[in-house]
């Protein structure tokens, strides 16, 4: 009897939500057509109040280098992973959750006038992955599907913006792989012209089972395809879960950061910043849980042939998100083509960590060092974390952007050698 119910309970809530799923999927096929579909404008995001003064707050105890200073950019919920427009008009901010929003600064103060939701006539799911290309058209790679739109930056005033799928809907991955953890992709357009996406495996580590299917599907790795989604091709193998990637802007090879193993200790295994240099690279997991810690469950196992180590080891669970390479003008020279990273901070350390934003210089001989750059987000009295920075990401005056997914802000970093 209780499966009976069970079962009828399921119908006659997939009955009910058939109709907003073709509704959603209608609003896409009208955008595609460049059809209204009568989706209400978008209520601006309150910009001041106590919650701004209360983020100005914590920013009075973020420590930078001299001659840098850290201020409230913008309030945007759940900001993640962000893309600025080619043309300078607007910023993209993606989710862990259903929202996109976009960030725009009229007066270019450089504090945000404006924060709406972006295209709220499409249904999205962890549109977490944002970039555009240099001729000015916004991807968004979502936990399961990757959307084009061709000219967000002149067309998201409004609730109706052009939106096409690069990959449909439950082709990304398997739609049986879909999961709640590690599902937040991020993407890039490569030097090649080129899509890149990364594709988190949602274990802790990887079973062997899953092995062959997350080898021929690109799960556990970096995808990349042309940008209307045909010739893809796995570009990356031994990916645990990267959440940032930049190219080299000389070298034009891939460098991004990895997450480690959880559960063998405090210490173990090093977080990662990796390079590629070539296709089809493997870095690891599951055999190693970060930098060469072996994981308990491959310990017996040989490794595939040609490993690549990491570029740098850094604090284990330090959770290393988004990055970038540093290309403005704005900052010293030694910061010219560094690379800027986010610590989001530990969630099972008994000691927390991160909470921050790094430096890494590159040597001439590829060899690099990773430091602290602004950091004062993690209480070191009580342990407690005031902001998490998730991601960061350069305006075109050449200051930085950081993202912070609990504390619901942008951050904009200036230098002024004076």
């Amino acid at each position: 009897m209780l499966n009976r119910f069970t079962t009828m309970a399921a119908v006659i809530a997939m009955a009910a939500a058939l109709p907003a799923l073709a509704q959603n999927a209608g609003n896409l096929n009208k955008l595609s057509a460049f059809q209204q579909t009568g989706t209400p404008m978008m209520e601006p995001i309150p910009q001041d109040g106590k919650r701004a003064d209360a983020i100005r707050k914590v920013l009075e105890n973020v420590t930078l280098p001299e001659g840098f200073k850290i201020d409230l950019y913008a309030i945007v919920p759940d900001a993640r992973h962000m893309a600025v427009g080619p043309q300078g008009v607007a910023t993209f901010v993606g989710t862990r959750k259903n929202e996109v929003y976009v960030v725009t600064d009229r007066d270019k103060d450089r504090v945000a006038d404006d924060v709406k939701e972006f295209a709220p006539s499409v249904d999205f799911t962890i549109p977490n992955g944002v970039c555009f290309s240099k001729d000015g058209f916004l991807f968004i790679a979502e936990q399961n599907r990757v959307l084009l739109f061709p000219a967000a930056e002149f067309f998201y005033e409004g609730p109706d913006v052009a939106a096409f799928e690069v990959v449909a809907q439950g082709e990304l991955i398997p739609p049986e792989e879909a999961s709640y953890n590690h599902t937040a992709r991020v993407c890039d357009i490569g030097p090649d012209d080129k899509l890149y996406i990364s594709l988190g495996q949602p274990f802790n580590v990887a079973p062997a089972e899953k092995m062959d299917l997350y080898k021929e599907t690109g799960i556990g790795g970096i995808v990349r395809m042309d940008r209307d989604g045909k010739n893809r091709e796995v570009f990356t193998y031994g990916v645990r879960n990267s959440v940032g990637q930049d190219f080299h802007p000389q070298t034009g090879e891939l460098w991004w950061t990895d997450n480690q193993v959880d559960g063998m200790g405090d210490d173990i295994p090093p977080g990662e910043l990796n390079r590629q240099t070539e296709a089809g690279q493997h870095f690891g997991h599951p055999w190693y849980g970060g930098g060469d810690v072996r994981t308990d469950e491959y310990k017996d196992e040989t490794p595939p042939d040609g490993i690549v180590m990491p570029a740098v080891e850094t604090v284990a669970h330090a959770a290393d998100l988004g990055m970038m390479f540093y290309t403005g003008r704005m900052f010293p020279g030694k910061y010219k083509n560094a690379i800027f990273s986010a610590q989001h901070g530990s969630w099972n350390r008994t000691e927390p960590v991160g909470a921050r934003v790094m430096v890494t210089h590159i040597a001439e001989d590829g060899t690099a060092e990773m430091k602290p750059f602004a950091e004062g987000w993690l209480d070191s009295e009580t342990g407690e974390y005031l902001g998490r920075p998730v991601d960061v990401a350069q305006l075109r005056d050449g200051s930085l952007l950081v993202s912070d997914d609990l504390a619901g802000a942008i951050y904009r970093i200036s230098y002024d050698s004076e």
